[in-house]
């Protein structure tokens, strides 16, 4: 199999990733990190709402000049104000001295409105204004596999011009929302081949495992090699979302621990193929995310229903990573397995031809069949 080298993504792409990747790090701790935008755009101090502490609300006050606000999706604010007409995400002014846990209050979806008292009351709802900083600012809180909620200020001494030098001076990372809509191409082009080795796999005896990493760290993908494809011809490849629940501890809630076994299988009995195997648990929102629409599936919500309540869209998902696994691997066209057309879409924008879908389909059971109607009525799934 053909060993292609990563593609070149340059100085720039490099600094793109390294300040992502360090302020998704620096957000999961409950630190400040500096968000700018061009020459006319505001600079903005950003802390994970999910994460919010004492010491760094009195450090954003401190440094900020401006008291904060609490960025919230379209659901949450609704279900505070109790207003259906609300924009996809919303600005709430916090009050003076409004403690830590609070935030996390108004943050989660799990917390009932109604015990947030006459502070519900108080809290004035208005739309993120158009730009890029409120965008930029929520997505850095979903890669960092957080509630897509943030506390933001904006220092208003500061242009974005000396943004980088005054962050560096006050002790703090700084990175600009060109770096964060820069990410997810920066990161797939960085990506490196970094192990290799022959692991036989009760399904498939004759496989080897190829790990891949960011050339900077971050999440790593494994490629699972079954015999010896021609690259000649289209591939036998299925794309797996890594799924804890269901691949490991057996989950009766989804089907994904019978498509990653049976697609194994499948490989197997053909002879060769590629298994993808992508670090995007819960559809790329994070094990905890998955488990916290899970409770709200409990409470009667879909898996798309849920996911929105939480904040984050049906299916986060982005395949330029799996495109750029395949062409590192010499892959050039493929018969995909999946019954998922968003990810044929995807790949064949980015340059993979899909010659075939195969259909992988497996038997519901009485905890996952509801889940399964909600693929194929609202997901566009194929069964």
């Amino acid at each position: 199999m053909e060993d292609t080298q990563p593609l070149a993504g340059g100085k720039a792409a490099a600094s793109t990733q390294t300040s992502v990747d360090r302020a998704i790090s620096e957000l999961r701790r409950g630190g400040l990190v500096l968000l700018h935008g061009s020459a006319d755009e505001s600079v903005l101090l950003v802390l994970a709402a999910e994460m919010a502490n004492e010491v760094a609300l009195a450090a954003m006050v401190r440094l900020a000049g401006s008291l904060p606000s609490v960025i919230v999706p379209k659901n949450r604010a609704r279900d505070i104000t109790g207003n259906e007409t609300i924009p996809p995400y919303s600005s709430m002014a916090l009050p003076h001295g409004v403690d830590a846990a609070l935030v996390r209050q108004i943050a989660d979806p799990l917390f009932e409105p109604e015990k947030l008292g006459t502070l519900r009351q108080s809290l004035t709802i208005v739309p993120v204004r158009a730009g890029r900083l409120g965008p930029a600012s929520v997505q850095l809180s979903k890669w960092a596999r957080l509630l897509p909620s943030v506390v933001v200020a904006r220092v208003s001494d500061v242009k974005a011009a000396e943004a980088a030098r005054w962050a560096h001076a006050s002790g703090l990372l700084s990175l600009s929302a060109s770096d964060v809509e820069g990410y997810v191409e920066a990161s797939a082009r960085r990506l490196s081949r970094v192990a290799t080795a022959r692991v036989p796999l009760a399904d498939a005896e004759n496989s080897r495992i190829v790990a891949f990493r960011p050339a900077d760290g971050g999440e790593e993908h494994l490629a699972i090699i079954v015999g010896d494809p021609d690259l000649e011809a289209p591939v036998l490849v299925r794309l797996h979302s890594e799924c804890l629940t269901g691949d490991l501890l057996g989950s009766l809630r989804c089907d994904c621990g019978d498509q990653l076994r049976g697609a194994l299988k499948e490989i197997g009995s053909q002879g060769s193929g590629i298994l993808l195997y992508l670090a995007q648990e819960g559809r790329d929102i994070g094990l905890i995310n998955k488990l916290r629409a899970y409770q709200l599936q409990d409470l009667g919500s879909d898996t798309v229903d849920a996911n929105e309540q939480l904040g984050f869209e049906a299916d986060e998902r982005v395949y330029l990573t799996a495109a750029e696994m395949l062409r590192q691997l010499g892959v050039r066209s493929v018969r995909l397995m999946t019954n998922n057309p968003e990810k044929i879409s995807q790949l064949r924008n980015s340059g993979v031809d899909v010659v075939e879908r195969v259909a992988h389909i497996f038997p519901s059971n009485s905890h996952n069949e509801g889940y399964l109607r909600t693929k194929a009525s609202r997901t566009g799934h194929l069964f």
